[in-house]
């Protein structure tokens, strides 16, 4: 699927209030797009329909528990590998590629979605190297954004001039006026999982880590995996992927690449609330992971996290996790170069972030 994925799946009226809110380009290429998403929304608003009929007395009197796992952390520092890992413990499900692509009717629709979805997946993801399929974990701000929910990725693709579209934000959190709605829809997508898998859901979206507080108080019991990497890998990476993913998605001809400088301070700022969040949780329910040393040692990191979390850590799990790496072990990360420029600045912006965290300049 090399265009138009994150709104793939999206419902006739949710798709038409975004574009009555943000208005279209109307070149071919976007034309063709938006034909692409309409003929996609009949079907999915028709399911919709049928989901609501069939489970919404059944989801409205389930009650699940308030416990989700949240791995949160600036997009690009590897928080992905440890979604892939963790998701291999049966005491854990999270939301799958095929699930945020149609959040609003997945209980009743995989044997329709499953032949096209799996057909129009790519084998990896368009930014890395990383595998991509129908029941693989993904991220749950899809979901978020094609139920109606306000979302930053509606900036991505509806972009409205030339600046990074996370510009600005100093939280995801949403405004006053769509804020009951966000936390109702998200809980029915939430109580909507845990209905299907009967067990602790684990979440996975760099989105999140601006809504630390408001998680927390609509799941008490949550559990936060908080991890970083070197910035001098993370800013170059997370240009790239918003690149492709942009060019990709958009809808108006205003996209272009996120600035260099837009993607630091950026960066800067939500490592900064990140950890202003953190501090204000009770210390037994939030981890830190540190990339480097995950990747070089992912079991004793595992080890430890469980051990943080209070869970076991079983041989059989281990060797499962083992199984996966030696299936892995030939997976090549992307490579990026900085200007000389482009080091210093990060240097000078992200000072005490490099120095919290052990980074020297490697230019």
């Amino acid at each position: 699927m090399k265009h138009s994925y994150l709104l793939a799946g999206i419902k006739l009226s949710h798709f038409f209030r975004l574009i009555r809110r943000n208005g279209l380009s109307y070149r071919p290429k976007y034309l063709f797009r938006v034909l692409f998403l309409l003929q996609g929304g009949v079907w999915s608003s028709f399911l919709s329909s049928l989901e609501e009929k069939r489970f919404r007395e059944k989801t409205k009197n389930f009650q699940p528990p308030d416990d989700p796992i949240f791995i949160i952390g600036h997009w690009r520092t590897g928080s992905t590998y440890l979604h892939q890992l963790l998701n291999l413990d049966d005491r854990f499900a999270s939301p799958t590629v095929f699930q945020v692509s149609v959040p609003d009717n997945f209980l009743v629709s995989r044997r329709y979605y499953k032949p096209i979805i799996t057909r129009m997946l790519g084998s990896v993801r368009p930014m890395d190297q990383v595998k991509l399929g129908f029941d693989e974990p993904q991220e749950d701000e899809y979901a978020i954004l094609k139920m109606g929910m306000q979302s930053p990725l509606e900036k991505l693709i509806f972009p409205k001039n030339q600046r990074y579209f996370l510009s600005g934000y100093s939280t995801f959190v949403p405004d006053t006026t769509q804020l009951n709605g966000w936390i109702d829809s998200f809980k029915l997508f939430y109580t909507k999982l845990v209905f299907h898998y009967k067990t602790r859901i684990l979440f996975k979206n760099p989105f999140h880590s601006l809504r630390i507080e408001l998680l927390k108080k609509m799941f008490p019991n949550a559990y936060f995996i908080h991890i970083y990497r070197n910035p001098y890998v993370v800013v170059p990476s997370t240009r790239h992927m918003w690149r492709i993913v942009g060019r990709q998605n958009c809808l108006r001809q205003y996209h272009s690449d996120p600035p260099f400088s837009e993607v630091v301070s950026f960066y800067k700022m939500m490592m900064n609330n990140i950890r202003k969040s953190l501090d204000s949780l009770p210390e037994n329910s939030f981890s830190e992971v540190k990339f480097e040393e995950f990747e070089t040692d992912p079991l004793h990191v595992l080890k430890t996290l469980y051990d943080q979390m209070g869970l076991t850590f079983s041989s059989e799990q281990e060797q499962v996790i083992l199984n996966f790496l030696r299936q892995n072990k030939d997976f090549r990360k992307n490579r990026y170069t900085l200007s000389a420029e482009e080091a210093d600045q990060i240097s000078v912006e992200l000072s005490h972030e490099l120095k919290r965290c052990g980074y020297e300049n490697p230019y």
